[in-house]
C-alpha cells in the first residue's frame, strides 16, 4: 500500500515578503510571494509598514498558494511558519494567522528558524538540482545574517562562524546608497559590477580570528573613500560607478570566500552550499564555481527564487519537522531573535 502524501502550507513573514507555498512531499507545488514596494521611498524596510503590509496580503497569498496547487484546504496536514529571527511585526502577523488558520484545520502547527529555512531550501526537489549529502557547510548570507554553518543532518546544525556586527548583506545595502542607488541596492550593485573592474579600488579588509566575519570596517571605508574623491570630483561616482561597484562587491566576495576556504579546511569537508538573499548575487555564485575548481569542491546553489526569503523553504523544514513530530502549541509566540 503506497505511503500517503504529505501536504504542508508554509508561511513566511519575517521582514518585507509575504509569502505562501504547499509542498507536496519534498516538491513544492505553489510558491506566492507578495513583495512591498512602498520601501523604496524610505531606502529601507520600515517595520510598521511591513506589519501592515503584512496584515493585508496575509489571507490573500495563503487562498493563491491553495488554488494555485490544485488542493482543498482540508488536505493540508500541517501549517509551517516562520517564528524567527526577523522584524517582530511582520513576524506576529504570519505567526497569528498560522495559529488560528492550524486551529480551525485541527491539524498540526510547526515552528521554524528563518536561517534554518535558508539553509534546508537545498533539499526541495524540483526534479533536476543535486542536493547536498552531510555533512555539508552552508554559507547564508542575507541583508541580517552572515554565517557559516555546519549541517550534520537535516535538524542537527551548529553555526561555526558569524558575523560580530554587520551582515555582508547590510555592506551591499550601505555602498548602495552611498552610490545614490534607491532600494534594494545590492542587485543594482550586481549589475553594475559585471561591466567594472575589481582590482580598480582597493578598500580596507578585516582581521577576524576564527570564521567569524566583520563588515562595518568596510562600510566606513567605502563611506571615507567616496567622500574624499567627491570631495575634490562631485562626478567621480558617476565616472567611475562600474569600477565602483565591482570593486566593492569583489571585496565583499573576497572576504566571504576566505573564511569558507578556511572552514572547508579546518573541517575537512567539501561539501559547499551557499544560501540566503545575497547567495543572489551572479557574483558570488561565480566566485564560489571558480573555488570549487580550485578546491575541489562540491558546490551545491538554490534556485533564484529560493534564495530570497520565501514560503517554499519554511515548507520543506516544517515536513523535516512534521516526521519528527516536533509540533508546537497555540502558546507559541513570535521570537524575532531565534538562533539555530
Amino acid at each position: 500500500m503506497p505511503e500517503k502524501d504529505i501536504y504542508i502550507l508554509g508561511i513566511e513573514s519575517s521582514c518585507d515578503d509575504t509569502s505562501a507555498a504547499i509542498l507536496k512531499n519534498n516538491t513544492i507545488l505553489s510558491n506566492i510571494i507578495a513583495r512591498q514596494d512602498v520601501h523604496e521611498l524610505y531606502g529601507g524596510v520600515v517595520p510598521e509598514l511591513a506589519s501592515r503590509a503584512h496584515q493585508q496580503n496575509i489571507v490573500p497569498v495563503v487562498d493563491a498558494a491553495i488554488k494555485k496547487a490544485g488542493i482543498s484546504k482540508e488536505q493540508i496536514d500541517a501549517i509551517a511558519f516562520t517564528r524567527g529571527p526577523g522584524l517582530m511585526g511582520s513576524l506576529i502577523v504570519g505567526t497569528s494567522f498560522a495559529k488560528s488558520f492550524a486551529m480551525a484545520l485541527q491539524i498540526p502547527l510547526v515552528e521554524v528558524n528563518h536561517m534554518v529555512g535558508h539553509v534546508l531550501a537545498h533539499f526541495i526537489d524540483d526534479g533536476q538540482n543535486k542536493m547536498p549529502t552531510f555533512p555539508f557547510l552552508c554559507l547564508t548570507v542575507s541583508g541580517g545574517h552572515t554565517q557559516i554553518v555546519l549541517v550534520r543532518d537535516h535538524l542537527d546544525m551548529e553555526v561555526i562562524g558569524t558575523t560580530i556586527d554587520d551582515a555582508a548583506g547590510e555592506a551591499f545595502d550601505k555602498a548602495a546608497k552611498l552610490l545614490g542607488f534607491p532600494y534594494p541596492g545590492g542587485p543594482l550593485i550586481d549589475k553594475h559590477a559585471a561591466n567594472g573592474n575589481p582590482a580598480a579600488f582597493q578598500f580596507s579588509k578585516p582581521v577576524i580570528k576564527d570564521l567569524d566575519f566583520s563588515f562595518s570596517g568596510l562600510k566606513t571605508s567605502i563611506l571615507y573613500f567616496l567622500q574624499k574623491q567627491t570631495a575634490s570630483n562631485p562626478a567621480f561616482i558617476d565616472q567611475h560607478l562600474d569600477d565602483l561597484c565591482a570593486s566593492i562587491q569583489g571585496t565583499i566576495i573576497e572576504i566571504l570566500i576566505k573564511k569558507l576556504k578556511k572552514a572547508s579546511k579546518d573541517l575537512g569537508i567539501n561539501q559547499i552550499a551557499i544560501a540566503g538573499g545575497v547567495s543572489a548575487n551572479s557574483g558570488l555564485r561565480k566566485a564560489l564555481t571558480e573555488e570549487a575548481e580550485r578546491s575541489n569542491w562540491e558546490v551545491y546553489i538554490p534556485k533564484f527564487e529560493y534564495c530570497t526569503d520565501n514560503a517554499a523553504m519554511i515548507a520543506i523544514t516544517g515536513k523535516f519537522l512534521f516526521e519528527k513530530g516536533a509540533f508546537s502549541d497555540q502558546s507559541v509566540a513570535a521570537a524575532p531573535r531565534y538562533s539555530i
